[in-house]
């Protein structure tokens, strides 16, 4: 436990303390009274409605959106079933600067709704709720859908069989088994729109705020450190409750069902209810998460003399065009990008494989709260974590202002999360009796790790190691404030092309999302390659 507590007592907790502790003292006496001066504020207030409005909002319409795809993955077997779960998990894994992004291309001025009836969408909040369902149509379909494909049918045709109608089954058997479920999922795509960033300020202008974009605007636009300390307290309270709720839910989920093996579960639709139930699936899929990608990469290469590699030829040049965007060609973020994340990965599985071993070989208070520390990081604006970072890491012995570990430092601290996530159940399934008797015959505690656990656990290593990767790609809230002019990493690039005006730079910003997602994409289906059904899902 000693190298995880470290590492988020230094790069985590010291950082977000000084942060809120710089805006809610002084003269090194705490200003309770801010907080209530603060949140009393009717601009606040608004920003509080809208980011709990549009949290609740885009979870009840992802849930409508995915439950259907959660029950057709689930339930029915068809050519392409593997193909069609790897296109709805891509948008999960894509930075939110790409969605952003990609619906800016669909919805936003000159987008295909705009050329094709005149209509726009963007700096309205369908854009915003339409793109929190793109991202989060996996968190259902895979969370639900997951547990679905293991319940026994049996139990609903039997009652089916006692004279209960198809939906009066449904309701009384499945229903009450997914509820556990469908709550998980819910309270995490509430999580995930509750902190949302990149696409609210991509899609929202300066219309829609959310806690995390106000947080951002407090802290580098008005360098008010008072306002942004009291948000950051209470957007951390908000998701410690949404945290607390979801873990008591998952215990329950556990404890509360016997599941059967997947593949006795799905078999091929039957009758036209079915297939058109199917199809709808299909084309929901289609419209939602392929059309913005397709139009994303379409207008990459839609240049001002046709179709062509133009803008990913300007990629490559300073100041094409005359933009001075960068001190570097813009195409060097790719490779930035690449060695950010495969640092932030290793440090990663180093930090949350430690953690996960602890909390495999111990119980007790202290480490339930040791697991709830590794959570944290999703319950802090990663805003305020970059913002700590260059307030606190500026003198010796950790002056790391200049240096580019910073960057895969912040994204390592949400790597961490997903790696623990994936490496515990598959830790806590190996059994002890290995371990014992390796030690019997001779063997010291780390050779009966590298011998006994590491060859059981090394495909969830691998799984964690990409989830890590993707997440660190696509990290965008901390890296905004420390990521270097000359070292800008892909998410960054983007939204500084996006931030400025220009036909050449709106282009690049298509191009770099193109290659974003596409590298992101590569990450999943590798991740697809090496997972198994018993690996877990989300």
């Amino acid at each position: 436990m000693a190298v995880p507590v470290a590492f988020f007592a230094l790069f985590f907790a010291y950082p977000v303390t000084a942060i809120v502790g710089r805006g809610l003292k002084v003269g090194g006496d705490w200003q309770v009274a801010r907080i209530g001066e603060v949140l009393s504020r009717p601009d606040i207030l608004g920003v509080l409605w809208f980011t709990t409005w549009q949290a609740l909002a885009s979870t009840a319409l992802t849930l409508l959106i995915a439950l259907p795809g959660a029950y057709v993955l689930a339930r029915f077997d068809f050519p392409g079933k593997q193909l069609l779960r790897a296109v709805v998990t891509v948008p999960f894994v894509l930075p939110t600067v790409v969605v952003g992004t990609a619906f800016l291309a669909l919805l936003g001025r000159g987008g295909l709704l705009d050329e094709l009836w005149g209509v726009r969408l963007d700096t309205t909040v369908w854009a915003i709720l339409l793109a929190h369902v793109f991202f989060n149509y996996a968190v259902v379909v895979r969370t639900v859908g997951g547990l679905w494909s293991q319940l026994d049918p049996r139990q609903e045709e039997a009652a089916r069989v006692l004279g209960a109608g198809r939906f009066a089954a449904f309701r009384r058997v499945t229903l009450p088994a997914l509820t556990p479920a469908v709550a998980a999922a819910a309270l995490m795509v509430f999580l995930f729109t509750f902190t949302s960033f990149g696409v609210v300020q991509i899609l929202g202008g300066p219309a829609y705020s959310t806690l995390e974009v106000e947080i951002y605007r407090q802290t580098a636009q008005l360098l008010d450190l008072p306002t942004a300390a009291v948000l950051t307290l209470v957007q951390f309270a908000a998701v410690g409750g949404i945290l607390a709720v979801h873990a008591a839910t998952v215990r329950r989920r556990e404890r509360a069902l016997k599941l059967v093996d997947p593949a006795q579960t799905s078999r091929r639709p039957r009758g036209a209810g079915q297939w058109a139930l199917l199809g709808g699936v299909l084309l929901t899929a289609l419209l939602l998460i392929l059309l913005p990608l397709g139009v994303l990469v379409e207008r990459s290469f839609d240049g001002p003399g046709g179709y062509g590699f133009g803008y990913y030829e300007a990629l490559q040049s300073v100041g094409a065009g005359g933009s001075s965007t960068f001190l570097v060609p813009p195409l060097e973020a790719v490779g930035n990008s690449l060695r950010y994340a495969l640092v932030a990965t290793l440090i990663a599985l180093v930090v949350g494989g430690l953690a996960a071993a602890a909390l495999t070989r111990r119980a007790g208070r202290l480490v339930r709260g040791f697991d709830a520390l590794l959570m944290l990081p999703l319950g802090v604006s990663a805003v305020t974590v970059g913002f700590g970072f260059l307030i606190t890491l500026d003198k010796p012995p950790l002056d790391l202002r200049t240096s580019w570990i910073l960057v895969p430092l912040a994204q390592a601290l949400v790597g961490v999360p997903f790696v623990v996530r994936t490496m515990l159940p598959v830790l806590r399934a190996v059994d002890d009796r290995l371990r014992e008797a390796a030690a019997v015959l001779g063997a010291s505690p780390l050779r009966a790790w590298r011998e006994v656990d590491l060859p059981l656990v090394r495909r969830a290593v691998l799984v964690a190691a990409g989830f890590a990767f993707a997440v660190s790609l696509g990290e965008f809230g901390a890296t905004v404030f420390i990521a270097r002019p000359d070292n800008p990493t892909l998410p960054v690039a983007v939204a500084r092309l996006l931030g400025r005006s220009g036909e050449l730079n709106y282009g690049q910003a298509m191009a770099l999302s193109t290659i974003l997602m596409l590298v992101c994409a590569v990450s999943l289906l590798l991740l697809e390659r090496i997972r198994t059904d018993r690996s877990g899902e989300f």
